[in-house]
């Protein structure tokens, strides 16, 4: 048996950046994203997010690679959403994905800066916020 324990936070936007996860529609999806991911064996531990962007701190598991987690994640979301019409015109998220590994020290710091994302966005912007994980983190945003 395997004992994995790897915790990454994960962003990801809408397509286009389109505004449409307003607070009703985003407690709905991120219940659902919950639900589906249990089914998936996917640990979401935090889920928050704002208009057009989601964070979401998780526990990979043995079997899955980021990617895998995210297509069953964020594919099945926007799957869900559609067919239960719970945005319009319909929800398509964005190809890229942001990923970082979390050490066990900082779980609750990133818990409270994605649980704060509707006050954090009164301040900073998705698009500024993405450019210094981008900066912060050393990735090259073109590949």
């Amino acid at each position: 048996m395997a004992f994995v324990r790897i915790w990454v936070h994960v962003v990801w936007r809408t397509k286009s950046s389109s505004k449409v996860l307003t607070i009703d529609k985003r407690g709905k999806l991120f219940e659902h994203i919950r639900e589906n991911a249990v089914k998936k064996q996917i640990f979401v531990d935090t889920i928050n997010g704002h208009l057009d962007h989601v964070h979401c701190l998780l526990g990979l598991n043995a079997d899955m690679s980021i990617s895998k987690t995210m297509q069953l994640i964020k594919g099945e979301a926007a799957f869900w959403a559609n067919k239960e019409n719970l945005i319009s015109p319909k929800l398509e998220w964005g190809d890229e994905y942001f990923a970082s590994s979390v050490s066990e020290s900082m779980l609750d710091k990133v818990r409270v800066y994605i649980n704060n994302q509707e006050d954090h966005h009164k301040k900073v912007s998705f698009q500024e916020e993405y450019d210094l994980f981008i900066q912060k983190y050393g990735y090259n945003s073109h590949g």
